[in-house]
Formats: C-alpha cells, structure tokens, sequence
C-alpha cells in the first residue's frame, strides 16, 4: 500500500497505477482449480451429479490452507486471549505486597506483554485469512453460478427465474463467504467456554457454576431470534423472487402493455409485491436486532450472574477477581 499511497499523493490515481490481484486471489486463478475439484466429486454419474454435500467439500478442497491456517491462529489467540484473566490474580497479589510472588512480577510482566503480542497479531492474520477464504469462496461460487445461468436451455430457463439466479447470487453465494466467519465456532466456542470456567472455578470457587448456568440461559434465549430470523429471510426471499419474475415478464411485454394502456394497473402490481417484501425484510431485521442484542449483552448478563452469586454464597470480591469482564 506504501507506494500505492505516494503516487496517490502526487496525483489522481488511475486504473494503471492499481496494482493487479494476486493470481491466487482472482476468479482466473481460482475458478480452474474449483471446477477440478468439483468435477472431481461429480462421481460415476449413478447418483446425482452435485449435491450440496459435494459442493461443500468441493469448496474445501479449495480453501483448505487457508482453513488450516485459521484455525492455528485461532487457537493462537484464544489461548494468548485467556492467559490475562489467568495471571490476573496473581499481577494484583504481586502488586500488593504477597511474598509469595516477591520474585515472580518481571516474569508476570513479561508473561502479559508477549500475550499481548501474539494476541494482537494472531487476530489480525486471523480475520485476514478468515476474509480472504470468504472471498474466495464466494467468488468461485458466483463465477459457476453465472456460467451455468448463461448456459441453461429454453426448457431450465422456464423452472430456474431471473430472480432465483439473483437470490442464488446475491444472498446464497455471500452466505457462504460469511459462514467463513463461523467455521470454526464448532470446536473454539467448546474450548472457549472450557478454559472460561476453569479460570472462573479456580478463582471464584463454586460460584462458577452460576456462570455455566447464565452461559446456557444466553444460549438458549439465543435460539427463538435464530428462528425466526432464518424463517423471516426465507420468506423475504420468496418475495423477491416473486418481484424480480413479475418485474421481469413486465419488461418483456411493455409494448403490449404501452398499447392497452395499463401501466399503472401493473404498477400497483409491482408496489403490492414491494410492500410485502419490506414487511419481511422488517421482521427480519427486529429479530436480527434482538440475536445482536442478546449476543452483545451476554458477556455483562454472566458477569452480574456470577458475581450476584459471590455474594450470596459470601465469597470474598477481590480486584483480583474481576477476570470474567476481559473473557470473550
């Protein structure tokens, strides 16, 4: 980006001063090696060609280092991540005065500046790799997506609408590259929690188990909004599809329509089909609300739990103690 920058300086940037994509990174270099592995899983051609099973392992073939990757430098972070609310005790002690730990405070110092250090740069690479197989994921899928639409039969083209090919494209393909995002949740959020409540067990004592039951409460409440936003979104793409088809065959016969005069009829036609839609795309968005809300206010709902439960139980609250709060 550095040279990038200082021609930008110097003048209006133009597409020539834009360096190229990676090789790797573009649909060229890209699509051949997913349509190997894809045509790799078509099979002897007894059972179904493609199927989504295939499709998915297809794609993983692709992305496989960057999945690798990940997940190395997602487990790099989490344990540096943890290594804080571990130490935190003992940092306070030290800085108290216990004896216990008179010759441990560089160590602890040093111990905290490196996790910070791997913390910071594991996430960045993290998120980098994890954006990067999302892209690639998604811009293999809309490159096979848009090929196969260009060469559908008069017949396809009559089961599979403008408007499927568009939500296949639009929301289906960048669901996808999304879901690189959450690819490992299936064994980091196992451990994640594991390392929490063995920290809060050893620092807290019994009143851990208030966090183990606020954490499955949080879950739990976490499942309605998914729901209901997974069926609101199923909903609002039938709409669109509907739209998009009925946009498309007015396109196609406006002359007719110019001719006998009803425009507006067809209009109106269009707004109803567009008022429905927004009525879904609503829904969606207040559930999508309350799941960001239940998610964000997580962290706070546990902590109040637990430490409520310090003191009804008459555990003694420390600043020592308070290593629930910096936790993912």
């Amino acid at each position: 980006m550095g040279p990038l920058l200082a021609v930008g300086y110097k003048k209006a940037l133009g597409l020539d001063d834009v360096p190229d994509l990676d090789h790797a990174d573009s649909v060229a270099g890209l699509l051949p090696s997913f349509k190997t592995n894809l045509e790799a899983q078509a099979g002897d051609g007894s059972g179904p060609k493609f199927t989504a099973f295939k499709l998915t392992k297809a794609l993983v073939r692709t992305v496989w280092w960057h999945i690798a990757v990940t997940a190395l430098y997602a487990l790099i972070y989490n344990l540096a991540t943890y290594v804080g609310p571990y130490l935190i005790d003992s940092l306070v002690q030290y800085l108290n005065g216990d004896e216990r730990y008179a010759s441990k405070g560089k160590l602890l110092v040093v111990t905290f500046i490196v996790a910070k250090v791997f913390e910071c740069l594991s996430q960045r690479h993290w998120f980098f790799r994890l954006q990067q197989a999302g892209i690639r994921a998604r811009s293999a899928l809309v490159s096979v997506v848009y090929q196969k639409g260009l060469s559908l039969s008069s017949t396809s083209r009559q089961s599979r609408t403008s408007g499927e090919m568009i939500n296949i494209i639009s929301v289906d393909a960048d669901r996808v590259g999304l879901f690189s995002w959450y690819m490992h949740d299936l064994w980091l959020v196992p451990l994640q929690v594991g390392m929490a409540l063995f920290i809060l067990y050893s620092t807290l004592g019994v009143a851990s188990l208030a966090a183990l039951g606020a954490t499955i409460v949080v879950m739990l409440a976490n499942v309605p909004p998914m729901k209901m936003q997974e069926k609101f979104q199923q909903k609002l793409m039938d709409c669109k599809d509907v739209r998009m088809k009925a946009t498309s065959e007015i396109l196609r016969n406006m002359r007719i329509l110019k001719l006998q005069g009803w425009e507006m009829k067809f209009l109106s036609k269009i707004i109803d089909l567009r008022t429905t839609e927004t009525s879904w795309l609503k829904k969606y968005l207040y559930t999508s609300t309350a799941a960001t809300f239940v998610f964000w206010g997580a962290p706070t709902f546990v902590a109040v739990v637990t430490f409520g439960a310090c003191m009804l139980l008459g555990i003694p609250l420390e600043s020592g103690k308070d290593s629930i709060f910096p936790m993912p």
